[in-house]
């Protein structure tokens, strides 16, 4: 199970890796079945990455896979992909793991997909921390 304070862990993580790279970014954790945890925006953020965000994190956690799965799947010559249901096809959602179960996810928008990558994965390593 994904807790609050895991969550908020988790986040705090993530936002100091988006303010180290001076990178304003919405971070989203969701619980193993993709509902909302906690939602940060930070200031400067466009609105639009609030529900980018979560997005990413839903089918990061639905699919058991880092949403940038389905980005290179793209582009590599399947869009069908971006026809999945709950699927998003940009980086920036990665599945999190505690001792091999999937106990959520966290998705971050706001920036390059890539950049979003690397901040999702600080966010994904302080889980474990």
């Amino acid at each position: 199970m994904l807790t609050l304070e895991d969550a908020h862990r988790i986040s705090l993580a993530a936002r100091r890796a988006a303010a180290e790279n001076n990178w304003n970014v919405v971070i989203a954790v969701v619980d193993d079945g993709g509902h909302l945890i906690s939602l940060e925006r930070m200031d400067g953020t466009q609105k639009g990455s609030v529900r980018v965000a979560e997005q990413k994190a839903r089918t990061a956690i639905l699919y058991k896979r880092p949403s940038k799965a389905f980005e290179d799947m793209v582009l590599k010559g399947r869009p069908v992909m971006m026809t999945m249901p709950d699927v998003i096809c940009l980086e920036g959602g990665v599945p999190l793991i505690r001792d091999g179960v999937h106990v959520g996810a966290i998705g971050v928008s706001g920036v390059k997909s890539s950049e979003d990558g690397i901040v999702a994965a600080a966010g994904a390593a302080a889980l474990g921390a």
